[in-house]
């Protein structure tokens, strides 16, 4: 996976980061800025792309 490559995101991270991104746009945000802040509030607030495995249950670091 490339940087920068959306694959790893879910259709549901997708979808807020469009909305963050059209969100900011009306701010007046240019094209890059809107995106860039949209898809790093999505990573806030997720984490990042699909989580899965053994282990994952729990929120909380030890």
């Amino acid at each position: 996976m490339t940087r920068g490559d959306k694959s790893a995101y879910t259709d549901k991270q997708k979808r807020q980061a469009a909305h963050i991104e059209h969100s900011e746009r009306e701010e007046g945000r240019s094209k890059k800025d809107a995106a860039r802040i949209a898809w790093a509030t999505v990573n806030k607030q997720d984490g990042g792309g699909k989580k899965s495995g053994s282990g994952r249950a729990h929120g909380r670091h030890h």
